[in-house]
C-alpha cells in the first residue's frame, strides 16, 4: 500500500487477490471506499493499467473489521474498574489490534453507583464518537445466583422500577444497549418494557427451565449470552437455555472459542443443531489482560489469576477469557474445521445481525468502512475503521 492510499480522506481504491464481503469471497477484487463507507467491490481488470488503484500486500485479504458484543476490558483496563470515557477509548484502542473494529464494552455485575457511572461513560463516548464504541452491555446485575459464575452473589439483585427506568433511558442515547439478565430476577412485563425501548435482552447467568424461557422470549428476549456457561444444561426432559438457545430461532448467542469455556465437539454440535433465524456469533468475553502483560488484576475486591490462557478466581473458577477476536477465528478455522469464510460470519455478520448494528461487519455498499488487511496465516497487517487507517507497525490510535 502507498502512503497517499493510508493518508488519503477521499476516495480510496484497494486491489487484493480474495476479498470477504460479510457473506461470500471475492477473488482477484477492488475495493472501494469514499467518505468512510463502501462504494462498491469489482473485479479488477489486471490488463489495464490502473493508476489510481493500490495492491495489499501479495497474499494479503481484505475482510470486514471484527464485532464484539461482550468486552469486558483490555489494553489493562477493566470497565468495571475504569467507568469512564478514558477507560473505553482504552478498551476499543487494545482490540483494534486484534481485529475487533467495533465492540461493546461490558460491564460485569457491580454496584448501582457503577452501572450509573458506565452507562453516563457510554452516552459520552456516544457523543463524542469514540472509535470502536458501538454501544454498552451490561451483564447483570440481574442474574441467577445459582448461575452466578465469577459475579459477586452479593452485587446480584432483583430488577426494581427504578433500574428499569434508567435503562429505557439510557438506550435512547447510546447506539446499542445489551442487557443480560435471567427471569429469576426480572419479570416478563420488564423484558417487554426493555425490548420496546430497543434494548437487546439477551438471557444468562439462568437455571431456568424451557417454557419460564419460552416466556421470555414471547416478551421480548433476543440474545443468550455466552452458550452452555453459567445455564441450565440441555437435558432429555427439559433442555433448559441450553436448548432454548440452540432450538428457538428466535434466539440468537454468543459463543467464547477459547478452547476452555467449550469443548470443541460441543461447539461443532452447536453449529449443527442452531436454527434460524437466529445464530451462533463469537465473542471473547475478554478481561483487561488483553494487550497487557498483567499477570492479574481485581475484580469486585477479588484477585483474577492469569495462567496458561485461562483467568481465574482463586478457587479456579473461569473469570472471563484471555482472547482476543482473531484468535477466536483461528479457533474456529484450525480446530473446529470450519471454512475461513464461514469462521468470519461468526465474527462479522452474525453479531450484526443479533444486536441489528446496521453498517458493520460487512463489506457491501453503503457499509462503514471498517476492514482489515489479513495475512494467509490471519496476522493482521492494517485496522481501518471509517476509513481511518492503523498500520499495525506503527499504530496510529
Amino acid at each position: 500500500m502507498t502512503q497517499q492510499a493510508v493518508q488519503s480522506a477521499g476516495r480510496q481504491r484497494l486491489s487484493a487477490a480474495r476479498i470477504f464481503d460479510g457473506s461470500g469471497w471475492h477473488e482477484d477484487a477492488v475495493l472501494t471506499i469514499e467518505g468512510g463507507r463502501v462504494v462498491s467491490i469489482d473485479n479488477a481488470d489486471r490488463s489495464a493499467q490502473q493508476a489510481d488503484v493500490d495492491e495489499v500486500p501479495p497474499g494479503s485479504m481484505i475482510v470486514p473489521g471484527f464485532v464484539d458484543l461482550q468486552v469486558n476490558g483490555g489494553g489493562g483496563v477493566l470497565f468495571n474498574n475504569a467507568p469512564h470515557v478514558e477507560g473505553i477509548e482504552a478498551i476499543c484502542l487494545a482490540h483494534r489490534t486484534f481485529g475487533t473494529t467495533a465492540l461493546l464494552p461490558t460491564l460485569i455485575t457491580d454496584m448501582p453507583q457503577v452501572t450509573e457511572r458506565a452507562l453516563e461513560a457510554g452516552i459520552a463516548a456516544a457523543r463524542c464518537r469514540t472509535r470502536g464504541f458501538a454501544g454498552l452491555h451490561l451483564e447483570g446485575p440481574h442474574l441467577s445466583v445459582a448461575r452466578k459464575g465469577t459475579h459477586s452473589p452479593a452485587l446480584i439483585r432483583p430488577m426494581t422500577a427504578q433500574d428499569l427506568s434508567c435503562l429505557v433511558a439510557a438506550a435512547r442515547d447510546l447506539p446499542r444497549l445489551v442487557v443480560t439478565l435471567a427471569p429469576e430476577n426480572a419479570t416478563p412485563e420488564q423484558v417487554h418494557d426493555l425490548a420496546q425501548a430497543g434494548v437487546i435482552v439477551s438471557l444468562g447467568h439462568s437455571d431456568a427451565g424451557l417454557e419460564t424461557i419460552r416466556d421470555y422470549v414471547a416478551a421480548g428476549a433476543s440474545m443468550v449470552t455466552h452458550l452452555f456457561n453459567a445455564m441450565s444444561p440441555l437435558r432429555h426432559r427439559d433442555p433448559g437455555l441450553v436448548g432454548a438457545a440452540l432450538g428457538l430461532g428466535e434466539l440468537s448467542c454468543g459463543l467464547i472459542a477459547d478452547g476452555h469455556h467449550v469443548d470443541p465437539l460441543a461447539i461443532r454440535i452447536a453449529l449443527d443443531a442452531k436454527r434460524g433465524p437466529g445464530s451462533v456469533f463469537l465473542v471473547t468475553d475478554a478481561m483487561s489482560s488483553i494487550g497487557s502483560s498483567e499477570t492479574s488484576f481485581q475484580l469486585n475486591g477479588r484477585e483474577v489469576f492469569r495462567r496458561e490462557g485461562r483467568l481465574t478466581l482463586a478457587d479456579g473458577t473461569l473469570a472471563g477469557a484471555d482472547i482476543d477476536m482473531m484468535s477466536c477465528v483461528r479457533f474456529m478455522r484450525d480446530v473446529i474445521g470450519l471454512d475461513l469464510g464461514s469462521a468470519l460470519k461468526l465474527a462479522t455478520a452474525n453479531p450484526v445481525s443479533a444486536c441489528a448494528l446496521e453498517g458493520h461487519g460487512s463489506l457491501q455498499p453503503g457499509a462503514r468502512a471498517d476492514f482489515l488487511v489479513i495475512s494467509p496465516d490471519l496476522d493482521i497487517r492494517a485496522s481501518v475503521i471509517g476509513g481511518q487507517w492503523q498500520d499495525l507497525e506503527g499504530c496510529d490510535a
